[in-house]
């Protein structure tokens, strides 16, 4: 994990005009991510790292993990959250690639929760997490999770607030595969907060990405410039 941290940052200095580079964490040891991490966003100059939903199952709202969020929140590290593994359909299916063209939006929706609920946000106020996939279900089925945070004293637990007051302290890229649900999250979070996103080069990415984002005509010119460079710039400095 080292070795690959170190690649891709020499990867970066070789080519500052044209990388920045995300990096690994040991999820499994979190003193050991938070000892990463700092390397990262210190010597290695990095600009944070690349996570799944979970780790074996276990959640981030987890206690044992605050310490990291509360390192990344530090060091001003961005966190992408990207399947890293089974989705929470596998077990139930594993037909027509369901794992992830569904699994992987509901584990997304998942993952904002858990932060959410788990008043991780409230912790970390200032903590910069991205959901891939346009947030998975998160900015759809929210008007739900605001409902159960209405009536039912388990899902309130720490919350104050609605889940929806904390959608737009998440960042979201635009792999969503539909301008309609593009637009939606743009109307729905802000447009400063959406993110470029490809997926490349794996099958499921956005074919001619940047080529698509031009394209959409319920964008505005302005919105494009800032979905495709302005947004990343001011998230990692650069």
């Amino acid at each position: 994990m080292r070795d690959c941290n170190e690649y891709v940052s020499g990867l970066t200095k070789e080519h500052p005009d044209r990388f920045e580079g995300l990096g690994t964490l040991p999820m499994q040891d979190i003193p050991a991510s938070i000892e990463e991490l700092e390397r990262c966003m210190g010597e290695l100059g990095l600009k944070g790292a690349m996570i799944g939903d979970h780790v074996n199952g276990r959640t981030f709202d987890e206690p044992e993990f605050l310490p990291l969020w509360k390192a990344a929140e530090r060091t001003g590290a961005m966190i992408l959250i990207h399947q890293g593994g089974p989705t929470i359909v596998s077990p139930r299916s594993s037909r027509y690639h369901l794992p992830n063209s569904i699994g992987n939006m509901a584990d997304r929706a998942v993952t904002f929760a858990c932060f959410v609920f788990g008043g991780v946000m409230d912790a970390c106020p200032d903590l910069r997490v991205c959901l891939s996939h346009g947030g998975g279900y998160t900015c759809f089925g929210i008007g739900r999770m605001d409902r159960g945070w209405q009536v039912r004293p388990e899902a309130r637990g720490k919350l104050e607030r609605p889940p929806s007051e904390y959608l737009d302290k998440f960042y979201y890229d635009t792999i969503t595969h539909s301008e309609e649900a593009l637009r939606y999250i743009v109307d729905r979070v802000g447009v400063d907060r959406v993110l470029f996103g490809t997926d490349w080069p794996y099958d499921m990415c956005t074919d001619w990405p940047a080529s698509w984002i031009l394209s959409l005509e319920s964008l505005t010119d302005e919105e494009k410039e800032k979905i495709l460079s302005k947004n990343l710039e001011e998230l990692l400095g650069i």
